[in-house]
């Protein structure tokens, strides 16, 4: 059975100060054990006035999608599918959630789909992983499944539509990167700003802070401004602005022989189509990448070796070559700009 992906790419805002709070905030097509109905959202912030009486579940929304680094431990009740495995979410009591015990069976990460008989890894999920990894990239489609065409958010972590969950389980050695929109473009936290200053703040300090307290928020100082994280919000707050944070893993290759189980063979079968990486010319149609040989846009590589790198590396980039003159392809800027004259043009990836 074949299958294909499309990525949906989410671009900051012009205005980031217009930020609003029911961003993160939206209906599920996620069911839970409880008549259906989404878990409250002002119990999983810290407390429901209403109590006994609220007409919404209390129970913890992060373990229905098995993202819970509590476990066992968690302070908000859990349902019983939304656990871990038990053996899986055990840790010593004095240990951090960073500290979490391997959740795989070996792979780096797994990608599973529960469709209420218990969860199934997704086959060719390194695809979904990629994608997952970029900043920008904020849900992913998947076509010809089992259940048709499954969207995967990947902000919320849910499947819309369906009556499927959705969870990333992880080995716990992945590394996390933090990034900031700035300018319509997410920014790494570390890396230099285009005048060549340093970023006040790392992305590894950010993720220790969050990895000690995932509820709590991470402060530091620009200049004469207090700039404080709020992970709850995923939210970079000043006194006069807000900008939006996420938190994605750097991409990692699976190791050589890593597979599937025999138990998940329902999925096991899934196949993906061939993407195809495109330029933007300059009447502003696409064109594929090709060697064009003998041509005056004779071109060192094609869509498939374009692809090849971004598997290995999502976030990178790669020099190629059209008659002679040296170009650098950006994954994560989806730009080409040609190393002389420093003029960038746009390309893209698509499934055709």
């Amino acid at each position: 059975m074949a299958s294909a992906y499309e990525s949906d790419e989410e671009k900051p805002s012009e205005s980031e100060s217009d930020v609003t709070e029911s961003d993160d905030e939206g209906t599920s097509d996620i069911e839970t054990d409880c008549q259906g109905k989404e878990p409250c959202k002002h119990y999983n912030r810290g407390r429901c006035r209403d109590g006994a009486k609220c007409s919404y579940p209390h129970i913890c929304k992060d373990a229905l999608t098995g993202s819970c680094r509590y476990g066992d431990k968690c302070k908000r009740k859990h349902p019983r599918e939304g656990r871990e495995p038990s053996g899986d979410s055990r840790r010593a009591p004095d240990r951090s959630p960073s500290a979490d015990p391997k959740l795989t069976d070996g792979r780096y990460y797994q990608w599973q789909l529960d469709d209420g008989n218990g969860w199934m890894d997704v086959g060719n999920d390194h695809i979904i992983e990629a994608q997952y990894s970029l900043p920008h990239t904020k849900s992913i489609k998947i076509y010809n499944t089992p259940y048709g065409a499954v969207n995967i958010d990947f902000n919320r972590m849910r499947v819309h539509g369906k009556s499927l969950r959705v969870r990333r389980l992880d080995d716990g050695k992945a590394e996390w990167i933090w990034y900031c929109t700035l300018r319509r473009k997410w920014i790494k936290y570390g890396d230099k700003d285009s005048k060549g200053n340093p970023s006040p703040v790392k992305s590894a300090d950010i993720e220790n802070k969050f990895q000690s307290n995932p509820t709590s928020s991470y402060t530091f100082t620009v200049g004469a401004d207090t700039v404080e994280i709020k992970f709850r919000d995923m939210r970079q707050v000043t006194a006069k602005r807000k900008r939006r944070v996420t938190r994605r893993p750097l991409y990692r290759e699976q190791p050589a022989g890593a597979g599937v189980t025999q138990a998940t063979a329902a999925l096991q079968h899934l196949s993906v189509d061939k993407p195809q990486w495109q330029f933007e010319g300059d009447s502003g149609a696409w064109h594929e990448f090709k060697h064009r040989r003998h041509t005056s846009t004779e071109c060192s590589v094609t869509s498939d070796d374009i692809e090849k790198k971004y598997q290995q590396n999502p976030n990178g980039s790669m020099t190629f070559k059209v008659k002679g003159h040296s170009y650098q392809l950006d994954f994560a800027a989806k730009t080409q700009t040609n190393l002389k004259t420093k003029r960038s043009r746009n390309i893209r990836r698509v499934q055709v």
